[in-house]
């Protein structure tokens, strides 16, 4: 049988409105000034400079009732087909042809240039190959990744030969072609199907030298305790002195083990960061400001204003004048709504900014990183009354200039751990007295994990030593064996 119950049901919804002030708040200051571009473009009704808008509310108010009037507006106080039209004034007459030889040159020049495959497709057509060993070559080039290596087996090379390109040949045929041909490309290393290859192949491109012959040597013969810093087999297999196997490692240290990425990096476009705010020390005291670049001066169209002041005084309309009328509306609501927002997003990153500066004070004056305090999200956004989510897309995404470089607001967040006095320090503390440590240790005798977990246990940081090696790999520091020099 059919029933008929009625449930109740709580829940929260956000606005759309209030979705979009999240979005601003999470946008950093070049995709908040797009957003903004976008937004100007889109509403003719948002205005930028300096202008004090006209309180239009009341004429909002009093028009609300301008539907029910029967008066009707004189057509030729205002032609509402130019008004809206998006050709009203000929690009020709926003046009200045009087320029001059010293006037600056505002055009965005374009990065132009030959990309790592099409420099080295053009360096083959000048090697004299049969239509055959051109096709071979050509597919061992397109094999070729960003770092410069061939990371497949010349069987797999082959099968694909045959089935893409329709050249049947031997393994020895196209390894002859990338010993011969693909491997003496520029740069010198590209081609190599590995490390070692790769290193061994630039080695024997350059003069011969005693220190380079001895290096070859033991990277075709000892690479991986080469690798692994087993100095000291490597001084007994080849019967070397300290000295020399020194001069052997900087002289493979002067290597390029990724010969390809060093040619494709110049085509990348290098980010630019633009910090959100701006911290300085002001007679010993810190002073906050936001980047102007997030202040925008934006106003609404005191000229869609005095349209509708125009609309809501006539004495007549139509149906197409009262169309107009909604569209103005609509546009005016927009505007002012954006115009609230930008501001309530002013409002929320200096108050949160505010509140970490607060916190972090003792830092910000000094720059010594061992002074930051524990802090997490949940500590600022209780303390400025708003949603963890708010902070989080604040902290996630914004950068700060400080006295001691440009930071992102991210870093000043870490969790706490207590010392052997029960006090609670930060994470980033005991990482940067890590870190100070491995910088002081004995190259020739690195501290293992387990030194250094004792060590940091004697400054009064009782710590596990798989959690010394977890704050370690999050440092970017290599195990001891690998941090070893002669």
């Amino acid at each position: 049988m059919l029933k008929q119950s009625l449930h109740y049901k709580l829940l929260q919804k956000l606005s759309p409105q209030q979705i979009q002030l999240m979005k601003l708040i999470q946008l950093p200051t070049q995709a908040f000034e797009e957003r903004l571009k976008q937004e100007i473009e889109e509403n003719p009704a948002l205005d930028t400079g300096k202008e004090e808008p006209e309180n239009f509310e009341d004429t909002l108010t009093d028009s609300e009732d301008f539907d029910e009037g029967t008066e009707k507006i004189d057509t030729n106080d205002i032609n509402i087909d130019e008004y809206l039209s998006d050709d009203e004034y000929p690009s020709y007459k926003t046009q200045a042809n009087n320029y001059s030889a010293d006037d600056e040159e505002r055009q965005i020049p374009y990065a132009a240039g030959t990309s790592f495959h099409q420099s080295l497709n053009n360096q083959l057509n000048t090697y004299r190959i049969n239509e055959e060993e051109r096709a071979i070559a050509d597919f061992l080039v397109g094999s070729i990744d960003d770092s410069g290596y061939i990371r497949r087996e010349i069987i797999d090379l082959v099968d694909d030969l045959a089935f893409t390109q329709n050249v049947f040949t031997s393994e020895e045929k196209v390894e002859d072609i990338l010993i011969n041909v693909v491997q003496k490309l520029d740069p010198i290393g590209v081609g190599a199907r590995d490390l070692k290859e790769c290193l061994i192949i630039q080695l024997k491109s350059k003069s011969v030298k005693e220190t380079r012959t001895f290096a070859i040597d033991i990277l075709e013969n000892a690479f991986d305790h080469f690798v692994k810093k087993h100095y000291k087999k490597l001084l007994e297999k080849f019967n070397i002195e300290e000295d020399q196997l020194k001069e052997i490692i900087t002289e493979i240290g002067k290597l390029n083990p990724k010969p390809g990425s060093s040619y494709a990096g110049n085509n990348k476009l290098a980010e630019q960061i633009v910090p959100d705010f701006s911290i300085q020390i002001i007679d010993g005291n810190l002073e906050l400001t936001l980047n102007s670049r997030n202040a925008p001066e934006l106003h609404v169209s005191r000229e869609y204003n005095n349209m509708l002041k125009g609309y809501s005084d006539s004495k007549k309309k139509s149906k197409s004048q009262k169309d107009a009328v909604m569209f103005i509306k609509q546009k005016l609501d927009a505007a002012k709504w954006f115009i609230d927002a930008i501001k309530q997003r002013q409002q929320t990153l200096l108050i949160t900014m505010n509140a970490i500066m607060l916190r972090q004070e003792a830092y910000f004056l000094t720059g010594d990183e061992r002074k930051l305090k524990p802090m997490i999200l949940k500590d600022i956004a209780d303390e400025i009354h708003m949603d963890v989510s708010t902070v989080s897309r604040v902290a996630n995404s914004k950068y700060v200039t400080t006295p001691y470089g440009t930071k992102l607001i991210k870093v000043f967040f870490s969790e706490s751990m207590k010392n052997d006095q029960g006090e609670d320090v930060s994470t980033r503390e005991i990482k940067k007295i890590l870190e100070t440590v491995i910088q002081e240790e004995d190259k020739r005798k690195p501290l293992t994990d387990e030194k250094l977990s004792k060590i940091l246990k004697e400054k009064g940081y009782p710590i596990a030593r798989r959690t010394v090696a977890k704050y370690r790999e999050q440092l970017d520091i290599s195990v001891a064996r690998l941090r070893k020099e002669i």
